[in-house]
């Protein structure tokens, strides 16, 4: 186990810990939580011997393995699989050994390292290595491209394969799921969760820790606090013992009250006097309890748009791509007012392309445009460079952009509208370049709210957020007048925000029918259609989605450039649309669906399980039948496969009946 004890730990000037004490035991899934800058990474620093406490001691057992994420992907022309191969050392250090003794003809040593490479899997380790890239999201024409032709978003997955492929006692994932898409964020949960060491991993993502975690520490106010659960266990914990030290406080207020007015009335009685110093002995002897300080919680809202064009946007027939090569193909319908979208899609079918284009960073490859009168668009770009100067200040931005967008404001102003977000002090000239994606997240956000949009175009906005300010931003879109068209591998930001969804995928843009329980249920599907080389199963589609007409606009005119977007107007009016849904409307929605969530979730996952298990055995059956071709095997070895294979097939049976039993009462559950 790791045993972390009277820890205090300084960078620079600043305390991360002091006097922190916490205990990991063997096999643990622990979430290490904690707002951006309380230290979370300094910890891990910490456990793998980068950093050194500056009291207390940090017990790890010796001969335990490590793996993490190394954060910088060297330059090499090696391929992909052979670069995460490299991260098995045993496999590595046995190959080694085996070149070592061939070199110096030794028989015995060819022998051990023949044994280690036994041991160490190397019969399977390329098509292991490839599993994993695959789970990632690679395809299989990318397995051996050079790594130095990735991007720097996939550099990082291959990074994570690596430290994936390493057999390790302790594994440490800062913030693993940064860059992937919600295809790849489901696969790795499964892999997680059967993982067999200790794992410990920083993650703001609420639903992916509640999926793999079974403890909880929470680094807060310079100090470790374990809870056993996920983590809405550790939110029902803490939130119980905040109301109890709350309420110990205030009790021990009121005591202090009536013990200091005894003594200010009768300290100068003379036949009051003894009693009144006793109370002053026991007011100095009492333990003082500290009141419930938590971090002051971050909240702001978007200002209520100016206009509401609507539909606020309608696309007939447009092609998305790069350099007039299309990603997205002939792509129509409206965008109303008040609509809440999630963009599913897995990385690389083009769901970036599209935002970009709507937002007008890229220029049309096809087809036209027509913006609603009064259009205004916020624009969050998945990489806050692409809208931010990292030389300049968050001050000199937003004077930029009152000055060129508006409105209009003095500087006083703005410094008090930064201090919303977070930046005071000297803080509003500090270099963008120098900030933490956190604040530069925060700088976005501020100067989207500055332009009061009536339409949001969000490319995972949550990347570098902590939990507290993922709550803001999802109560801000709530209560968000416009409409919001959000992309994001955040699933607890997308069921409390989005009441609809539209799926990217094979060059196309359509309506998904379901929610993200669907999405990720197809997914599986997916999956397994590919293990078994079948044809991929079509999404749900919302009946009549295809029969949707084009909205039909005039002659385009010229695109011309606007605040944070570029787009083509039309001089006809614009087609009739239906009223959007109120915001109580959406507010009654999302709670009934929240509610039919939570009903169905046991059922869901269970049928979840039994998928996996399902595709687990589909594979051990095709590698027992491939055994049983092969002439060579002994008639003991076919007596044991029939054996295995009769085995497999009754356990597929029982869960096939069982899976259309739970689906069934799924089925009914929803319907009612």
């Amino acid at each position: 186990m790791i045993q972390i004890s009277q820890v205090t730990l300084r960078r620079g000037v600043k305390v991360v810990l002091q006097n922190a004490s916490v205990t990991l035991q063997p096999r643990e899934k622990v979430g290490l939580i904690g707002r951006n800058g309380a230290g979370k990474s300094s910890l891990f620093s910490l456990m793998t011997g980068r950093l050194h406490a500056d009291a207390g001691d940090v017990d790890i057992p010796p001969r335990w393995r490590v793996g993490e994420v190394a954060q910088d992907v060297p330059e090499t022309e090696d391929g992909a699989t052979d670069f995460v191969l490299q991260g098995d050392l045993p496999l590595m250090q046995a190959q080694q050994a085996l070149h070592a003794a061939e070199a110096a003809d030794d028989g015995h040593a060819m022998a051990d390292a023949h044994q280690a490479l036994d041991e160490a899997g190397a019969f399977d380790a390329r098509a292991r290595a490839q599993a994993l890239l695959m789970g990632l999201g690679f395809r299989g024409d990318q397995l051996d491209a050079p790594v130095n032709t990735f991007s720097g978003g996939w550099r990082m997955r291959l990074q994570l394969a690596r430290a994936l492929m390493c057999p390790s006692d302790l594994l440490l994932l800062d913030e693993p799921t940064n860059h992937l898409d919600l295809d790849a964020l489901v696969w790795l949960e499964a892999w997680l969760k059967r993982y067999d060491g200790l794992m410990v991993v920083i993650s703001h993502d609420r639903e992916f820790l509640d999926a793999i975690c079974n403890v909880i520490v929470h680094l807060d106010d310079l100090q470790l606090t374990r809870y056993t659960g996920n983590y809405t266990a550790f939110e029902e914990m803490r939130a119980e013992r905040l109301s109890q030290a709350a309420a110990a406080y205030s009790k021990q207020q009121e005591r202090v009250a009536h013990l200091q007015k005894f003594i200010d009335r009768f300290k100068a009685k003379a036949s009051k006097a003894k009693q009144a110093q006793s109370r002053v002995k026991a007011l100095a002897r009492m333990e003082r309890l500290a009141p419930v300080m938590t971090a002051g919680d971050f909240n702001f809202e978007f200002r209520e748009p100016l206009s509401l064009p609507n539909p606020m946007l309608s696309f007939d027939g447009i092609s998305c791509g790069y350099n007039h090569v299309p990603i997205v193909k002939n792509f129509s319908r409206s965008v109303l007012a008040g609509q809440r979208i999630g963009i599913l899609g897995a990385n690389g079918q083009g769901k970036s392309t599209l935002v970009k284009t709507i937002a007008g960073d890229l220029p049309l490859v096809s087809g036209h445009t027509t913006q609603g009168k009064g259009l205004v668009i916020g624009y969050f770009a998945q990489q806050e460079v692409d809208v931010l100067h990292l030389d300049d200040g968050p001050l000199m931005h937003m004077v930029r952009l009152a000055r060129d967008v508006g409105p209009p404001a003095r500087e006083q102003e703005l410094r008090d509208f930064l201090g919303s977000f977070r930046f005071v002090g000297e803080m509003v000239q500090q270099a963008v370049g120098s900030l933490s994606g956190g604040e530069k997240a925060r700088l976005v956000l501020a100067m989207l709210v500055w332009q009061r949009p009536n339409l949001l175009l969000m490319d995972e906005p949550t990347n570098h957020l902590d939990l507290t300010t993922r709550e803001a931003l999802s109560i801000a879109l709530n209560e968000f007048e416009g409409t919001v068209m959000l992309v994001s591998h955040d699933r607890a930001l997308l069921r409390e925000t989005c009441d609809e969804f539209w799926l990217v995928a094979k060059g196309k843009v359509e309506p998904f029918d379901g929610d993200l329980d669907d999405y990720q249920k197809w997914l599986l599907e997916v999956s397994r259609a590919n293990a078994r080389g079948q044809p991929i199963p079509d999404p749900p589609r919302a009946a009549g989605a295809a029969a949707e007409p084009a909205p039909q606009p005039a002659k385009a005119k010229a695109p011309t450039t606007a605040p944070a977007v570029q787009a083509v107007k039309s001089a006809a009016p614009m087609p009739a649309a239906p009223r959007p849904a109120s915001r109580d409307d959406r507010q009654s929605n999302k709670a009934a669906r929240i509610k039919q969530a939570e009903a169905t979730r046991p059922l869901r996952n269970e049928l979840l399980r039994i998928d996996e298990r399902l595709a687990r055995l589909g594979k051990e059956r095709a590698d027992i039948e491939a055994a049983l071709s092969r002439p060579d095997a002994s008639a003991d070895d076919y007596a044991e496969l029939g054996r295995r294979l009769a085995h497999v097939a009754a356990e597929v049976a029982m869960l096939e009946e069982r899976w259309i039993e739970a689906q069934t009462e799924l089925e009914a559950m929803q319907s009612a």
